[in-house]
């Protein structure tokens, strides 16, 4: 007859095996069979009454789990030479998780009674739960250093990568890790500064090629001048915040909030959880709860922290590493809602109606805890009927609930008619060694539309809740076309036999209707490329102008504390609002809101352009091996020295110069977007189907270079003029127009033309 366990050895067992919780395999691990098992249910029962265990349908996990970032105490090597620590905020009554501290080659040493902030993966070994790699010691603050590697006699030195700059570094050779001669490296100060020579380094990392993938994002963090290190001052205060408790917040511990994410999602700003309006008085009615990280209860206004979070703006996200606005001690830690760990938000209840219209909400300050940390694909395969075992346990109570209300409000967002336009998103994915290892589009899920929902449904509650109690903030403002923009969008809508009406007030339905009628021709990406490049360029503003894209009246940015400054100030702004405590917005930051707005539009600006140079770097890095292969496009630009081409496969754009075009002169014509050939009538416009070879590809600067081989499915006239002087190609022999193409392609130039000279008149 086998033994019961105790309590500790189940609870000990639980944790040790989180995707092992079923009472099938508790009984298994300690050999319990047949009229046993009642025995051990009935001490189950007795952990789950006690708060120890939490049952999930058929299989019990430990209530509370250690955040992904978190802060340990390092203790003394066993005998093994192997470092474990302790886990300083642990709030399970539970046996208490083992972390391992895996060191890198490249780590400082760390001895017992170091605190360090580090990052946690769960695992299933014997002797411990949880691995640890080292973020940095707590109290210290390395400023890191990015430069090309030389070698010395003894040892290296480090050469900044900025012109601008004349700062170099000593690397001891103990410190090297293995740096080649003009390797780019990176690297964090060792020790003080000697009265004489150079400051010493540590090389912490190895990038390589300079010109390589993994060097690209952070050249173009340092070209765009984005703040990619902490002063001291920020840190020290990031290091001294504790975790927050229930004094002054409602207890939201007991709502069933989940996060819903992106798969290598680091830090949750927000959690959501609805549920049917119980009210009589509102039939077929949902109620929707979103949670939000309350960031201000850290970030205060005039602190270290928060002149860092405002200098910096916003998060800057690159496909191998994220510049935070915050330190990873808030960012990864405290502020981020993870699963099963208490953590203080702002939250509104929201209540709509059976058409998906707003109809009260609610702002309270309290106090959640995760109940499940889960990505958009595997919500989205739980509905389509594909469970698992992380799904199953909210799937009827949690998210098909949520899917629920999304119903609902997607016959509002139907009858609102926010801009509709269809422009995949693409995704970087890279190896281990930070290459290029496919380029894909991503997947528009109902679970990410259903988020962003929620997510507006919350912005729009925040803005009005501020109007009517006259507190000032942020808008997030995005207005209407200009006219000279509107009249360029027609001109190309009629080119394409569609239609954009005059004298009347512009509203996205009618953009929408233009969106719909070229949805499936041929023209449909043309028409959703040209309706983008109308649009006026969103910012922040402390005045209301509406959010022309979403079609709406009042909209301000609540959702993402902890990545965007503009959403601190709301929040301030809604903790003032309803006397929530002295961390709201302060008289000093209300003078100041119009410098605020235009600081933080213009880092969101600059994080854009950061972030596409370096997108752009990848993909020509993945291209360079495919150099004078074909590639399927469509023309993306037109400009006076040649026509940018955005390939199919992997979205990337790149060049053919006009010198390269056939044997022609090509009339540029700015108003219509058009490049002409004087010979042959060869009209080149945004929106035609191109057939193109690769014929160079630069990673350093991002650039692609392309031949157009065919138009529309036809090769290329010749013309009369001949090779000229700049270096114009002869076209390859034998690719010839058809007539009756040629014709086509004059008409439809003329017939342009026709409109621009109708226009200037």
């Amino acid at each position: 007859m086998a033994r019961i366990p105790t309590k500790a050895e189940i609870l000990e067992w639980i944790s040790a095996h989180p995707t092992q919780t079923s009472k099938r395999d508790i009984a298994k691990a300690f050999g319990i069979k047949g009229a046993e098992r009642i025995d051990l249910k009935r001490v189950l029962k007795e952990l789950e009454a006690e708060g120890h265990l939490e049952k999930r349908k058929r299989s019990y996990t430990d209530p509370d789990r250690l955040p992904p970032v978190s802060v340990l105490l390092v203790k003394a090597p066993d005998e093994n030479g192997d470092l474990f620590a302790q886990p300083l905020e642990w709030h399970g009554e539970g046996i208490e998780p083992i972390v391992m501290v895996i060191p890198r080659a490249s780590d400082p040493a760390l001895g017992e009674g170091d605190r360090i902030l580090a990052r946690l993966t769960v695992v299933q070994e014997e002797d411990h739960n949880y691995e640890a790699r080292l973020i940095r010691r707590i109290g210290t603050n390395p400023k890191r250093i990015l430069g090309i590697f030389r070698q010395g006699s003894e040892g290296g030195r480090i050469m900044p990568i900025d012109k601008a700059s004349s700062n170099e570094w000593q690397v001891p050779e103990a410190n090297m890790h293995g740096a080649k001669d003009g390797e780019l490296v990176e690297a964090e100060l060792a020790g003080p500064k000697a009265r004489m020579g150079l400051p010493k380094a540590r090389i912490v990392e190895r990038l390589g090629d300079p010109s390589a993938p993994k060097a690209v994002s952070l050249i173009a963090i340092h070209q765009h001048g984005i703040p990619d290190h902490f002063p001291d001052a920020v840190i020290a205060e990031a290091d001294s915040a504790k975790p927050m408790g229930l004094k002054g917040r409602e207890d939201l511990r007991d709502l069933p909030l989940i996060t819903i994410d992106p798969a290598d999602a680091r830090d949750h700003d927000d959690a959501c959880f609805a549920h049917a309006d119980e009210d009589p008085m509102n039939p077929g009615g949902h109620v929707i709860w979103v949670a939000i990280a309350d960031v201000a209860a850290y970030v205060t206004p005039g602190s270290a922290l928060d002149r860092e979070a405002r200098k910096r703006g916003n998060s800057s996200y690159f496909p191998d590493r994220v510049v935070p606005m915050l330190p990873d001690r808030l960012s990864g830690d405290l502020c981020s809602l993870h699963e099963g760990v208490p953590r203080p938000c702002l939250a509104v209840r929201l209540q709509i109606d059976a058409e998906g219209h707003k109809i009260g909400h609610r702002f309270v300050r309290g106090l959640m805890k995760s109940q499940a940390s889960l990505h958009y694909g595997e919500v989205q395969e739980a509905m389509d009927g594909k469970i698992t075992e992380r799904t199953e346990p909210f799937l009827e109570d949690v998210i098909k609930p949520l899917y629920a209300a999304y119903e609902a409000l997607k016959a509002a967002r139907a009858a609102r008619q926010p801009l509709d336009l269809d422009l995949p998103e693409r995704k970087i994915v890279l190896d281990d060694k930070g290459k290029v290892a496919s380029v894909n589009f991503r997947d528009r899920l109902d679970a990410h539309r259903l988020i962003e929902e929620f997510m507006v449904l919350a912005n729009v509650a925040a803005a009005e809740t501020l109007i009517k109690k006259r507190q000032p903030l942020l808008f997030r403002v995005h207005e209407e076309p200009s006219q000279d923009k509107l009249d360029a969008l027609r001109d190309t809508a009629q080119a394409a036999g569609l239609n954009l009406a005059k004298g009347q007030v512009l509203q996205t339905r009618h953009l929408n209707a233009l969106l719909n009628a070229a949805a499936g021709t041929d023209d449909a990406e043309l028409i959703n490329i040209s309706t983008l490049r109308s649009m006026q360029q969103a910012y922040y503003y402390p005045e209301n102008f509406g959010h022309f894209g979403l079609a709406l009246r009042n909209y301000a940015h609540f959702t993402s504390p902890i990545r965007r400054y503009a959403d601190l100030i709301v929040h301030r702004a809604l903790i003032t609002a309803h006397g929530w405590g002295k961390d709201g917005l302060s008289a000093d930051e209300i003078e100041r809101l119009e410098d605020t707005a235009t600081h933080i539009s213009a880092t969101e600006r600059r994080s854009m352009l950061a972030e596409r140079d370096t997108t752009d770097r990848y993909l020509a890095s993945y291209l360079a091996e495919r150099v004078g292969n074909e590639f399927s496009g469509r023309i993306s630009g037109i400009a006076r020295f040649g026509a940018f081409v955005k390939l199919d496969e992997t979205g990337a754009d790149g060049l053919v110069p006009v010198r390269s075009i056939g044997q022609e002169y090509f009339h540029f014509d700015a108003q219509a977007g058009t490049l002409m050939g004087s010979d042959t009538g060869l009209l080149i416009t945004i929106g035609q189907r191109v057939t193109v070879r690769l014929t160079e590809a630069a990673p350093v600067t991002g650039g692609l270079e392309l031949e157009l081989l065919a138009l529309e499915g036809a090769d290329l006239p010749k013309g009369r003029g001949g090779s000229r002087k700049g270096g114009r190609r002869r076209s390859p022999a034998g690719r010839t127009m058809t007539r009756s193409k040629a014709a086509k392609s004059k008409t439809k130039a003329d017939k342009i033309k026709r409109k621009v000279t109708r226009k200037r008149k």
